[in-house]
């Protein structure tokens, strides 16, 4: 293998990571927002309680598709990692999980994040990158 296809499959491979981080991140305020009112659904016993929850957040469109689309960011980062690096992987895809909630809550309406927030994720964004560069 050649050094032009390693750096490639690296490039290649932090770019779908970060797509991930975008699917999970993206989709985490959405999936907190579509089960709102699931702890209102009582029942007389577990299974029952477990059953119309689930009944519950399966009919809940508002729920159904953000979780479809992480699950589907769960494929992509399964396909991928047939072919990456995992001293990438696990990185890049948890810590811009991260990052990417924290911005799509905020445009949300959520609380904006601190600015000690905002230093740690500039932080956790150099720290990547380190990563990802010393691969290359």
């Amino acid at each position: 293998m050649y050094i032009y296809d390693i750096i490639r499959m690296v490039n290649t491979s932090a770019l779908w990571f970060v797509v991930v981080a975008a699917m999970w991140g993206g989709t985490n305020p959405l999936i907190k927002r579509g089960s709102k009112g699931v702890e209102n659904v009582k029942e007389h016993n577990r299974i029952q309680q477990f059953l119309s929850e689930l009944k519950f957040l399966f009919f809940n469109w508002k729920y159904l598709i953000p979780f479809s689309i992480n699950q589907g960011g769960s494929v992509v980062y399964y396909l991928t990692l047939a072919t990456a690096d995992l001293s990438l992987a696990v990185p890049i895809t948890n810590s811009l999980t991260f990052i990417f909630t924290s911005i799509s809550g905020t445009l949300l309406g959520e609380k904006p994040p601190s600015f000690e927030t905002c230093v740690g994720m500039a932080l956790v964004v150099c720290g990547v990158s380190l990563c990802v560069f010393d691969k290359v």
